[in-house]
C-alpha cells in the first residue's frame, strides 16, 4: 500500500492542502472546525507527516547528540555515571519531543567525523562528555557555531555553558572529614589530571591541608578500580604510616580498600578511606564507603536542561551543583 499523502487528507477532508499543513504544523490560526475535520482524516487515513521534508522547510533535526569522549580503558564497563547520563539526558530530550544520537569520539579520525557530522547540520545541538583537557573537539566545535553544552567543567573557559558539581566543595568537605577524626598522615589519590573533576578535587585536598602541618602525599590514578588499587599500593610504599586516604573517585576508593585488605590494614582502625561520588557500589564495600555524594543524575538532566534553553534562548547560564559529605564505616 501506499504512504497516504498530503493531497489525500486534503482531499477525504474537503480542504486545501495549505489547511491540512496549518493543521500538520500546529499553527494556532486554524479554525477549530477545520482541524478536527482535518484530523479525522489524518486518522482515518493513518497519514504521517514526512519528517524529512518538513525539516527542509524548517532547518531543525529534533535530533541532540551525546559526544562521548573516549575515557580510560575499564572506565565505561565499572563506572554507572556514563549509563546514567544517557539516561537522565534521553529522558528529558524525550519529553522535550527530541532524539538521540549517541556519538563516540575516541580517536583523531573520528573526532573529525564528529566534527564533519555535526557542522553538516544532522543536529540542532550537541552535549559533550568526559572531555579531557587536551581534546581538540570542544573548540571546533565551538567555532561551528553549532549550540553546544558540556557534561562537566571544560579546562578552556568561555567555550560553552556546563553542568558541573562542586568538586571543590565536596573534597574540601572530606579532607576535612579525616582531619576532624584526627588521622595525622592524610594520602590522597587524584583522577587524571587532564580532567577538571580531578583538578579540582586536587587542589581542594592540597589547599585543606595548607596550615595543618601534614603534608601531601598523592599517587595518580586514571578514575578505575585497578588504577586506585595500584596507587594505594605506591601509597603505602612511600609513607608506611599513612592513616588515611581520599581517593578523588569511588571506583578508586574501592580499589584501594582491596589493597589495604590485602596489606593487613583494617579499615578504618588502620587506615580511613573517603571516595567521591556515592556510586551503588559505595554501599555494599567492607566496610561501607563514607564518599561526598555528587548529584550525576541530576547533573545529566540539567546538562540536558541548559541545552534546551541555549536552543530556545541563544544564550544560558552555567550551573554548578551541590555536594554531600556521606559517612559510612570506612572513615
Amino acid at each position: 500500500m501506499r504512504r497516504p499523502t498530503l493531497h489525500a487528507v486534503a482531499a477525504r477532508a474537503g480542504v486545501s492542502k495549505s489547511s491540512v499543513s496549518r493543521v500538520i504544523n500546529g499553527e494556532p490560526t486554524v479554525a477549530p472546525e477545520i482541524r478536527q475535520i482535518v484530523m479525522a482524516a489524518v486518522t482515518e487515513l493513518g497519514y504521517v507527516p514526512n519528517g524529512a521534508a518538513r525539516n527542509l522547510v524548517t532547518q531543525k533535526t529534533n535530533t541532540i547528540a551525546i559526544i562521548v569522549s573516549d575515557p580510560p580503558a575499564g572506565l565505561v564497563s565499572d563506572d554507572p555515571m556514563f549509563a546514567m547520563v544517557v539516561r537522565a539526558a534521553s529522558r528529558e530530550l524525550e519529553a522535550a519531543g527530541k532524539q538521540v544520537s549517541l556519538v563516540l569520539a575516541g580517536s583523531d579520525e573520528s573526532r573529525r567525523r564528529v566534527e564533519h557530522y555535526l557542522a553538516a547540520g544532522h543536529v540542532d545541538g550537541a552535549m559533550l562528555v568526559s572531555m579531557d583537557g587536551a581534546d581538540p573537539l570542544p573548540a571546533a566545535l565551538a567555532r561551528t557555531g553549532l549550540p553546544v553544552v558540556s557534561h562537566g567543567r571544560l579546562a578552556s573557559p568561555g567555550l560553552m555553558p556546563y553542568v558541573d558539581n562542586d568538586n571543590i566543595g565536596g573534597a574540601t568537605k572530606a579532607v576535612q572529614h579525616l582531619l576532624e577524626q584526627g588521622r595525622q598522615r592524610i594520602a590522597t589519590i587524584s583522577g587524571p589530571l587532564d580532567m577538571t573533576a580531578a583538578q579540582d578535587r586536587l587542589t581542594a585536598y592540597r589547599e585543606t591541608l595548607q596550615g595543618t602541618g601534614r603534608r601531601s602525599i598523592v599517587a595518580l590514578g586514571d578514575f578505575t578500580r585497578i588504577s586506585g588499587a595500584e596507587a594505594m599500593r605506591q601509597l603505602l610504599d612511600d609513607d608506611p604510616q599513612l592513616d588515611a586516604v581520599f581517593a578523588a573517585n569511588d571506583l578508586m576508593a574501592i580499589g584501594a580498600l582491596r589493597t589495604l585488605r590485602e596489606a593487613g590494614r583494617r579499615v578504618p582502625d588502620d587506615v580511613a578511606v573517603v571516595g567521591f561520588d556515592d556510586i551503588e557500589a559505595a554501599l555494599y564495600t567492607a566496610p561501607p564507603l563514607t564518599t561526598v555524594r555528587s548529584p550525576m543524575g541530576e547533573q545529566a538532566a540539567g546538562t540536558t536542561r541548559l541545552l534546551l534553553e541555549l536552543l530556545a534562548n541563544g544564550s544560558a547560564d552555567s550551573v554548578i551543583l551541590p555536594t554531600e559529605l556521606i559517612i559510612r564505616e570506612s572513615a
